[in-house]
């Protein structure tokens, strides 16, 4: 699936506190069952002294070969955690998904 895809190359590239791709192909005009919109929200210390653009840039380089191919817009949103408390409070991110079998127990 791409959306495993772009959560993988990001969470390798990043190291993130917190990572949230959204499929948001169903908002749009295109087949049920589309990967071709997505929601992009990273927050990585690798972002500190970066300027917007260049976090930006740095997304896109890493998702190079899906915005070539299956991916047809991307919305971006980069935080290092210091600009995500001064955003939106000291709510607690949760860490990327790193698997596992589903259960409660």
């Amino acid at each position: 699936m791409v959306k495993d895809r772009i959560e993988e190359k990001l969470a390798a590239e990043f190291d993130p506190e917190h990572l949230e791709v959204v499929n948001e192909s169903g908002n749009h005009n295109v087949p049920d069952g589309s990967e071709t919109h997505f929601k992009v929200v990273i927050v990585s210390e690798r972002f500190t002294g970066e300027r917007l653009i260049g976090r930006h840039r740095r997304v896109n380089e890493a998702l190079a070969e899906e915005l070539a191919g299956p991916v047809h817009a991307l919305a971006v949103h980069t935080y290092t955690a210091d600009d995500w408390r001064k955003r939106f409070g000291n709510a607690p991110m949760s860490p990327p998904c790193r698997g596992g079998d589903g259960s409660l127990a």
